[in-house]
């Protein structure tokens, strides 16, 4: 456990992703500390703050210090609160985030953060989170040059589908890009029968087997974190070079509540 001069306890989570911060109140941040967090953050990729309780306000404020609040036009927004969705239970088959995933990487520029705060959770519906840096870097010299250069379209169709959207929600990325704050690679892809479905110049047929065997490699248990949640918890984790799955595995009636937060992001390079 590493500690830091302002008292902030930063314990890291797993060999490969993920760090717990605690000895802070998130509702009192002052620069001093968000440097130390900022750091902490690009180092570990997401980072957990057990047993904040943070108020909806609160968490706007909190998610403020990391960048613009963005929104889109395929989620509902609390009333008063910019940019603040609400997560609930769907039901298992109302679940679309039950697969490995990034945010929206069928916009032009996906969401750089994201941040969940956990209000009301049941036992189980955990989260989980791989390090796309370490994906990349595991490949083999021939495969990272293979890949240079390549870009796979994400569609978005089927969640536009969702909503009953006639918006066109399509663009090509690069399959490996580059974090533009710490200047790592990592790999940016997705499922094939999902938001990825086929590199640029190819036709899916061609493509599907590569993208699905990067997919694979992406979550591999190494690679992974999966965070118990308890009421209280904030979480924040970089969209940029993660992957996370939402497990669906309490109760259909159980209660669970969540409010999320995304802070805008950049075109991939």
């Amino acid at each position: 456990m590493n500690k830091s001069p302002k008292n902030i306890a930063i314990r890291p989570l797993s060999g490969s992703i993920g760090a717990a911060v605690t000895g802070m109140n998130l509702s009192e941040l002052n620069a001093d500390q968000f440097s130390t967090l900022h750091e902490a953050f690009l180092d570990n990729c997401m980072l957990v703050f057990p047993a904040q309780h943070l108020g909806v306000d609160d968490f706007v404020a909190f998610s403020d210090w990391w960048g613009e609040i963005v929104t889109t036009s395929f989620l509902q927004y609390l009333e008063g609160h910019h940019g603040v969705s609400k997560l609930f239970n769907r039901g298992k088959a109302g679940s679309v985030t039950e697969n490995w995933h990034s945010d929206t990487p069928f916009l032009p520029k996906p969401p750089s953060i994201n941040f969940l705060s956990a209000f009301d959770v049941p036992i189980g519906g955990d989260t989980m989170w791989s390090n796309q840096y370490l994906a990349y870097e595991s490949l083999s010299p021939g495969m990272q040059e293979m890949l240079s250069g390549l870009r796979i379209e994400f569609n978005g169709e089927s969640l536009a589908g969702l909503i009953n959207s006639q918006e066109e929600l399509r663009n090509f990325h690069p399959v490996v890009r580059t974090h533009p704050e710490t200047g790592r690679k990592s790999l940016f892809v997705g499922s094939p029968s999902g938001t990825a479905r086929r590199f640029e110049g190819m036709t899916e047929a061609e493509s599907y087997p590569l993208i699905e065997w990067l997919y694979q490699h992406s979550s591999q248990p190494h690679r992974v974190y999966r965070h118990h949640w308890n009421n209280g918890d904030v979480v924040m984790w970089d969209n940029r070079c993660t992957l996370h799955y939402a497990v669906h595995d309490h109760g259909e009636d159980a209660s669970r509540e969540l409010y999320r937060i995304t802070t805008k992001g950049e075109k991939p390079v």
